[in-house]
């Protein structure tokens, strides 16, 4: 729970006081510029980024321990700076095993940003950071803290209550996404995903509709089912939709749930670290906590949820490669490798989502390549869209929550690498250069009358180590992303 309080530091009763201080610049006033004074003569205390001091009882204000943190220069200090010093901060309380910490929050004119971006970013990084995932370990040695209080001025408290609730929803969804992310395949194989995702959806007030194989085996998902032909769990499609009365506009996003890859036939060779593929579902985990808290904001968008779930495993059922399969759009498609199934099970769910909605824009959200993380790393989204607009929209939804994403160019003379001699289209392309483009290229052919977005999110989806607001695992990725853009669309 995040509180705004407006509590005088040096005349309340405050158990632990997180307190960031800057190498350059002065970012408080009153009771806490003077703790930050005595901390810098006394201590020498300078502020860089990850210096740390704990002091028990200081002299001034009724602080029975206070937790100075270096947040580095004033020049460097942007919404995702405060994110992390929040996150830090939290940190700080749940490994000292307490039970809530307050913060101290700058004053808004010596950061150089907005107030309400300021609290926002704070709110956030507290919230994002007090998680912990250990439902499957015995020992809990880390607990989330029960309460976390900003300190600010009486005005700020009166004008940002309801931001910082807008915040803590949305950051439930982030949450919500990370677990699903971090849950093991074997307790969400594909029917018992689907059905966590339904009764979540439905439980929000969304409209909920599960096809399962029979029925995308009547409507011709021919792509999604090769995929899924290995497994000894079958397939299935879940629909969220959020319609209220009045949106003039439809978005649709697709995320591509893959609870665990195999790889298929082409198994995933050693040192491909497939113990982590049980995070292969994270772009339908981002859609899907998305839309549940789309429910609970209700902006005036008509907004569709689409998740394709499958598991990709080898058997004798399994499809081959050089397999031909006929897609949910009509085309053709030749199996140049199994491995490359994310894209397979996205054309289907694009091309029936748009035939079906008939959207003013379609997103797709998939941990779709690893070349896209030796393109940009494991911390910034790839981003393709022949739309000029769409593009745009996303890259400012991404600067303003710090889900970063960098555009990658669609080049007409790339589609040569995905012709096939025997198909209309093939899953691979020709060589291994540029595959998250030819990824990207392929799945265009199957959106070719919507406006489309194709966000590769295989890098920043999952961590292997913690980091300022995240627990090692499911990232959560998206979710922030598509709510922000959801709500300016």
């Amino acid at each position: 729970m995040i509180a705004l309080s407006a509590a005088d530091p040096g005349k309340s009763s405050i158990d632990t006081l997180v307190i960031p201080v800057c190498e350059d610049k002065d970012l408080h006033r009153g009771p806490v510029a003077d703790l930050v004074q005595e901390v810098r003569r006394v201590h020498a205390f300078s502020g860089e980024t990850g210096e740390r001091l704990t002091r028990g009882q200081p002299e001034r204000g009724n602080i029975r321990c206070a937790v100075f943190i270096g947040v580095g220069k004033a020049g460097d200090l942007d919404a995702e700076a405060w994110r992390k010093f929040a996150g830090r901060a939290v940190g700080e309380g749940m490994a000292r095993k307490l039970k809530g910490v307050h913060m101290a929050v700058p004053w808004s004119e010596a950061t150089g940003m907005a107030e309400a971006e300021l609290i926002a970013a704070l709110a956030e990084g507290a919230c994002l950071g007090n998680h912990v995932f250990d439902r499957y370990k015995a020992e809990k040695k880390r607990q989330p803290l029960e309460k976390i209080t900003l300190l600010t001025g009486r005005g700020a408290v009166r004008a940002h209550k309801r931001l910082v609730e807008r915040v803590e929803t949305v950051c439930a969804g982030t949450r919500m996404a990370r677990e699903w992310v971090s849950t093991p395949s074997n307790d969400k194989v594909p029917e018992a995903f689907a059905a966590a995702v339904a009764a979540a959806a439905k439980g929000a007030g969304l409209k909920t509709t599960v096809l399962d194989e029979k029925a995308l085996r009547r409507k011709g998902f021919g792509a999604l089912l090769a995929v899924a032909a290995g497994s000894d769990h079958p397939p299935a499609l879940a629909v969220l939709e959020h319609k209220p009365r009045g949106a003039k506009k439809t978005v649709v996003l697709v995320g591509k749930g893959v609870t665990f890859d195999s790889g298929g036939i082409n198994l995933k060779p050693a040192g491909s670290q497939i113990e982590e593929m049980k995070m292969d579902m994270a772009g339908a985990a981002a859609v899907a906590a998305a839309l549940i808290t789309v429910a609970r904001l209700n902006p005036l968008v008509h907004v569709v949820g689409v998740l394709p779930l499958v598991e990709n495993m080898p058997s004798g059922r399994a499809t081959r490669p050089g397999d031909i399969i006929k897609s949910f759009a009509g085309k053709t498609v030749e199996i140049g490798n199994t491995d490359a199934e994310g894209r397979l099970i996205l054309i289907d769910a694009l091309a029936w989502a748009v035939e079906q909605y008939k959207p003013d824009a379609v997103l797709d959200l998939a941990t779709l390549t690893g070349a896209c993380v030796v393109a940009l790393g494991e911390k910034i989204a790839g981003l393709f869209s022949a739309d000029d607009d769409l593009a745009e929209a996303v890259l400012a939804a991404a600067a303003r929550t710090g889900e970063r994403c960098w555009r990658l160019p669609l080049p007409e003379d790339y589609k040569e690498q995905i012709k096939s001699e025997f198909a209309d289209i093939s899953n691979m392309g020709a060589t291994r250069w540029g595959g998250a483009i030819t990824a990207a290229l392929f799945l265009s052919a199957f959106v070719e009358k919507a406006r489309w977005a194709h966000i590769d999110i295989a890098g920043p989806a999952y961590s292997k180590k913690a980091s300022d607001y995240a627990p090692a695992g499911g990232t959560g990725f998206g979710v922030r992303l598509l709510l922000d853009l959801l709500e300016r669309i």
